[in-house]
């Protein structure tokens, strides 16, 4: 029998090794959390697979003596343009959520994605040295967005990245709010409770009335560059360019929120979102791949932008569905 590696020992190429192990970890709830997609999970499975069948037109003949993977996005120089997309819940799978993802994003060199739902403050965060962007979903009650951007804005977040494709709740029998009392079940940290009670269970729903103002909105609001993620097409993209938008994230939230959708891996190339790549525009990839040997694929499509690929939760093998 092989003998047992710890996670640290773990490289890249054994993702589902990791799965394995986070689902052994954690409780039910968190790991059916983390897992949930959305209708039978068909548009999951095709979104892996088209980046699994993306092939390669190698060049040659290029200088490859001194290779990097560094890069800037949006002004940040990384040495990775593999990034780590806002999360909720991090303090479900770990006690110190953000904080230590922070840590880890701050040795690796990579950019922090955090999410509005986050169960940390971003003081803790931003101690971190991890340079970070703010995923916003607007709230009903636009006071508490006002409130939580002006926050990030002071403890450093360097964009603001508009989640477009997610404005209803999860279903009941994987949403947080249902969770066991705990502090794994934190949400809204950057909130106080007053605020919070004031403005009701319905004021901190996600705003179902947002439009391409809010772009405009968000980046008077903050003075920083707004990224609009979840976009799939490239009419919606040249329109979030068009209303202010730094770029877009193509992006279906892990095949979180509707079913039958195209992959990001088929919407990049297929609906001519290559074409919103100008010198104000930066486009950057999100959902669908679990491997080492796909992320060439999508720098390979995106190889004339300076965009990065966002790596969320991990892809759930052997899941049953949580709704329709």
């Amino acid at each position: 029998m092989a003998p047992s590696r710890s996670p640290s020992a773990l490289n890249m190429s054994d993702l589902p090794d990791f799965e394995e192990r986070a689902r052994a970890l954690l409780p039910p709830h968190v790991s059916a959390y983390f897992a949930a997609i959305a209708g039978a999970g068909v548009g999951f499975d095709e979104g892996t697979a088209d980046w699994s069948a993306v092939r390669f037109r190698p060049r040659v003949l290029r200088d490859v003596g001194s290779v990097s993977l560094s890069t800037t996005i949006l002004g940040t120089p990384v040495r990775t343009p593999v990034l780590v997309a806002p999360m909720a819940q991090q303090v479900g799978a770990h006690p110190d959520g953000e904080v230590a993802m922070g840590r880890a994003v701050a040795a690796t060199g990579s950019l922090l994605g955090v999410s509005t739902n986050t169960g940390v403050p971003f003081t803790a965060i931003a101690q971190t040295g991890a340079p970070w962007w703010f995923q916003v979903y607007v709230t009903r009650d636009r006071s508490l967005t006002e409130r939580l951007v002006e926050r990030a804005v002071a403890n450093g977040a360097r964009a603001l990245l508009l989640t477009v494709d997610m404005i209803i709740p999860l279903p009941a029998q994987v949403n947080p709010l249902g969770w066991p009392d705990s502090p794994a079940k934190v949400r809204l940290a950057n909130l106080t409770a007053e605020e919070q009670a004031a403005a009701g269970l319905a004021g901190t729903e996600i705003d179902r009335s947002i439009n391409f103002d809010t772009i405009g909105w968000l980046r008077e609001l903050s003075g920083l560059p707004v990224l609009v993620k979840g976009v799939l097409r490239a009419d919606d993209a040249w329109r979030c360019v068009d209303a202010g938008a730094a770029g877009v994230v193509v992006s279906t939230h892990g095949g979180r929120r509707l079913g039958p959708t195209a992959s990001a891996a088929r919407a990049l190339p297929g609906s001519s979102l290559r074409s919103v790549i100008t010198p104000r525009s930066m486009p950057t990839v999100a959902s669908g791949l679990e491997s080492t040997l796909q992320r060439p694929s999508r720098w390979e499509l995106e190889a004339s932008s300076s965009a990065g690929r966002f790596c969320g939760r991990w892809p759930p093998r052997a899941r049953k569905a949580p709704s329709k």
